[in-house]
């Protein structure tokens, strides 16, 4: 058993090259590397014993561990490399021909988001034409004449029926950025982020706030993350903002901005530019949490964003190696976001009443996001802690799998209807493509333009060099040697000298000294339980709001105080939007009850247009009452997404695009802002929009309607509501 002076020491970067040069211990569980002869590795753990052969990049250091780890990632990678793919829930389970890559041994398709991550994650170096492959599978153009014709990038099948619930499918270019030497690609990949990027303007952009509104990345399991009540409403992430979506909308307006320079058209490359500037500025006045020096995962209302006291690794890594967090803040996020002995979480805090899966887990893929993000504020501590992450979990489980328990890295955990992790897979797409990233980004300093930038963590010398004078990667005809510094007598290595000979390149490390905050093991764990929706009810001129147990009350938003039993608030002007939390002892605050909105609110039913009289001037919200039972909650491919057009005077139109996810009653939809001047009759115009099930590639689908029955962007509408918000002040 890993003992609590060997935790220690691992964190203080002293020697421990009796464990991580051949084995792993690790709780009562072990493993052993060793090499045999034909350039062969036998892994031994306390289940299996699995033969690794020889590679075509290899490695040369004194660890066999890490070297055998690095040809195990490779065979790994050759499992996931297919000719078919299948799934359950496109052409009937039948497999579809594609030299393609799949997600895992358990996912034998092709997702956008697997994919796109595992792609920047370096697999474009090793399998370069399936990686494109892989991407041209992910795009699509329309299907039908009553919507644009285009080539756009596949929101998969998710939450509430997908897009624009889910919004990160613009990752897709995070990993087709790397591949654009290929010029028949690299023109594919323009036309798809301009007809992208514009339709998600279209539909995902919020001008009030200037973020780009949809779930977490890849942290699409609603109740792991969300607030629990949104199991059975997704509205409200369809109407939030997060963290790691709007940073993935920042890297690929800079992609649009240097694709359209490079085409000498300087007026779309001065737009995306204005358009990157603006939202990085808006990520970091709307996402930053003073109190905590960290970013937060995702904000969200009704009328205005209000914080959450919720966290995402992936997020934070992206905000950090992308620049749009500033190099003060990239030091205070990384510093002040939790890890473990085993690692570091993918959320925090945990929440109490879920199971292992997001929550309360390690991911590798972005553990290696967070070594890239180490690597970024040089904190060798941070970089060493997730490199051993990473190996110890190959190593025991003698593959790459995509996720393990957060307090014993193991992939099972008996805690009864908390047992997990729920959802794992060998050989998980990202997982092989985080190890390889590792070992020639993260050890050897190998950048995306071939430069050699190593940043080395002192404390790794004993288990990769031993006594050795050098090690080496070998990627085919080309080596990178770093050798070993003439002394020890700082605690990260960087490159001093660097010579390169034909296709090789050598580096000569010195150590420097560089000052690192130790890891944040002391973390509170849980995140307090989220507290019913407050009752409000009316008292005169007065809204008396009563919570079940002391907390805070937020209105549209905003924190407004203290409560404990009820408290009276004065009616203001306009919609008032009432929420809660509550504070446990180690200072969290619990994530927010459903909103309860009061006011004087219009009801608006009849055909279409629908009218109605502004009481007064100034800006008004609406919502509709509606019903989506064209697909489960967690999935699909058919959210109803329309187009509220508002004619109001003289006013020039205003077009809001307003979405209503699949529901399992009649709830409402999200909620659109516009403009009115007093007297004023205004007409209500409801337009078709576009979902997913308006792409060609969703002919495949039967594994719900809107697939190869046809595009379905239907809901049954109710009421139009309209309210007054607050005047500025209120």
């Amino acid at each position: 058993m890993l003992s609590v002076l060997m935790t220690a020491a691992m964190a203080a970067g002293q020697a421990t090259a009796p464990v991580w040069h051949h084995r792993v211990d690790w709780m009562n569980r072990h493993a052993t590397m060793q090499t045999a002869p034909g350039g062969r590795y036998v892994l031994k753990t306390d289940t299996t014993t699995r033969t690794i052969d020889p590679q075509a990049f290899t490695v040369d250091t004194a660890s066999p561990l890490f070297d055998g780890l690095f040809a195990m990632a490779q065979s790994d990678l050759k499992k996931i490399s297919v000719e078919n793919i299948t799934d359950g829930a496109f052409d009937h389970g039948k497999p579809i021909p594609c030299h393609c890559l799949i997600a895992g041994k358990k996912w034998p398709f092709v997702w956008t988001r697997d994919l796109s991550f595992s792609i920047d994650l370096g697999l474009w170096r090793f399998v370069p034409e399936r990686a494109r492959n892989s991407l041209l599978f992910k795009l699509s153009p329309t299907r039908g004449k009553d919507v644009p014709q285009g080539q756009y990038v596949m929101q998969d099948t998710g939450s509430g029926g997908s897009w624009p619930i889910s919004t990160d499918r613009v990752v897709w270019f995070l990993g087709a950025r790397h591949l654009l030497g290929d010029k028949a690609f690299a023109d594919k990949v323009y036309t798809a982020l301009n007809d992208t990027m514009s339709q998600d303007r279209l539909y995902a952009y919020d001008p009030v706030t200037g973020l780009y509104r949809g779930e977490t990345s890849f942290l699409d399991w609603r109740e792991q993350t969300y607030p629990d009540w949104t199991q059975n409403n997704v509205v409200f992430i369809a109407q939030s903002f997060a963290l790691s979506t709007n940073v993935l909308h920042y890297e690929a307006l800079r992609l649009g901005q240097q694709m359209a320079a490079k085409r000498h058209d300087a007026k779309v490359a001065a737009r995306y530019r204005a358009q990157a500037d603006a939202l990085k500025k808006a990520i970091n006045a709307h996402f930053w949490r003073t109190d905590r020096g960290l970013y937060m995962s995702y904000i969200g209302g009704r009328v205005h964003p209000a914080p959450f006291d919720a966290y995402d690794l992936l997020g934070t890594d992206l905000a950090i190696v992308s620049g749009v967090a500033g190099p003060e803040r990239a030091r205070q996020a990384l510093a002040n976001y939790p890890t473990w002995p085993a690692g570091s979480p993918v959320i925090w805090p945990e929440r109490r009443n879920q199971p292992i899966y997001h929550n309360r887990a390690i991911w590798p893929f972005v553990s290696e996001y967070t070594l890239r993000a180490a690597r970024r504020v040089n904190d060798p501590a941070r970089i060493a802690h997730e490199l051993r992450t990473q190996m110890r979990g190959a190593a025991l489980e003698a593959t790459n799998m995509e996720n393990y328990s957060l307090r014993t890295q193991s992939i099972h955990v008996d805690e009864g209807k908390l047992s997990g992790p729920v959802v794992d897979s060998p050989r998980q797409e990202w997982s092989v493509a985080g190890y390889l990233d590792m070992v020639l980004h993260g050890v050897f300093g190998l950048e995306n333009d071939n430069a050699v930038q190593p940043k080395l963590p002192t404390s790794l010398m004993p288990m990769l060099f031993g006594n050795r004078k050098s090690i080496s990667l070998h990627l085919g005809q080309r080596t990178v040697t770093l050798k070993r510094p003439a002394k020890l007598d700082g605690n990260l290595l960087v490159a001093g000298t660097v010579q390169h000979k034909g296709d090789d390149t050598v580096v000569q490390l010195v150590a420097k000294t560089v000052k690192a905050p130790p890891l944040r093991m002391n973390a509170p764990f849980y995140l307090p339980a989220t507290p019913d929706a407050p009752k409000v009810v009316a008292d005169g001129t007065k809204w008396r709001v009563t919570a079940a147990a002391p907390g805070v009350l937020y209105i549209n938003g905003h924190r407004h105080g203290a409560i404990d039993g009820h408290a009276d608030l004065a009616k203001a002007d306009g919609l008032q939007c009432f929420s809660v939390t509550v504070r446990g002892k180690d200072g969290l605050e619990s994530l927010h009850s459903p909103e309860v909105c009061k006011g004087d609110i219009a009801t608006v039913d009849g055909g279409w247009p629908r009218s109605w009289k502004a009481p007064r001037s100034g800006t008004f919200t609406a919502w509709l009452r509606y019903n989506n039972d064209h697909g489960p909650i967690n999935t699909g491919v058919t959210a109803g997404v329309k187009r509220l057009k508002i004619f109001c005077g003289k006013l020039a139109p205003q077009v809001r695009p307003i979405v209503l996810p699949h529901s399992i009653a009649e709830q409402n939809s999200t909620m659109v802002q516009f403009h009115a001047v007093a007297g004023q009759s205004c007409s209500f115009a409801l337009e078709q929009g576009f979902n997913m099930s308006n792409l060609q590639h969703f002919v495949h689908f039967t594994g719900g309607q809107g697939g190869a029955s046809g595009p379905l962007n239907e809901a049954d509408v109710g009421d139009l509501h309209i309210a007054p918000l607050p005047k500025q002040g209120n």
